[in-house]
């Protein structure tokens, strides 16, 4: 048999790692890494060997992420055993950041999975509101790898002056960086992609943002 679809066989991968598959899937071997790793509910597309899948809620009862977290949650599932996890989320472009001894933060609805060796915290955004659409993000912390997602190709922006990002649209920061929520001057003026327009991530100080292209899947339409 023969087809450019098996141009796109399994990559290996070293015990333990994350590593990408392609654009859009992720590939853990479990060997080495714990015995366990974090990832998004519903994000496993398939796997191989003897893997259990246990539903961690928001991060277990010892966190429970905060409750406050409503609406960036996220539910998460405790994957463990021994074989390979192949992880995809809505067909987004997948991201490895491998943290060493440092932190970033996260917008929730872009995780896909971390390792267990990571910290990880619920904060939100200084002066973010249920009428600014309620800004929370998760903030990682130590050594292990952290996959994220983007819907849309995203961009990395140094941040040495003050810059302004759409809420829905940022993905990740550095966490040396102070965010506040900062409001257009005229409410009237349409200056992002979507209902938020009205409201911005603000940050300031040394570091990065990063930046996908759009505000995230569109809303089903109903009929």
């Amino acid at each position: 048999m023969r087809s450019s679809l098996f141009n796109h066989t399994e990559r290996s991968v070293e015990p333990g790692s994350f590593q990408l598959q392609n654009d859009r899937m992720l590939k853990v071997d479990l060997t080495g890494s714990g015995g366990f790793f974090f990832a998004k509910q519903g994000s496993m597309v398939a796997y191989q060997g003897d893997v259990d899948f246990a539903y961690e809620g928001a991060g277990g009862l010892g966190k429970l992420f905060k409750k406050a977290f409503t609406g960036e949650g996220m539910s998460l599932m405790k994957v463990s055993g021994s074989g390979d996890v192949f992880l995809a989320q809505d067909a987004d472009e997948i991201f490895v950041l491998y943290l060493e001894n440092e932190g970033v933060t996260v917008n929730g609805k872009n995780v896909l999975a971390f390792e267990s060796t990571l910290k990880w915290d619920i904060n939100r955004v200084e002066g973010a509101s249920m009428l600014t659409g309620g800004l929370f993000n998760t903030t990682f912390t130590g050594t292990g790898a952290l996959a994220v997602t983007a819907y849309g190709t995203p961009v990395v922006l140094n941040v040495d002056v003050p810059t302004y990002v759409d809420m829905q649209s940022a993905v990740l920061w550095s966490t040396s960086l102070q965010s506040s929520i900062r409001k257009t001057a005229k409410l009237g003026a349409v200056i992002g992609r979507g209902s938020g327009e009205a409201y911005q991530l603000a940050l300031s100080g040394q570091g990065i943002v990063v930046v996908q292209a759009s505000e995230g899947h569109p809303v089903p339409q109903t009929q």
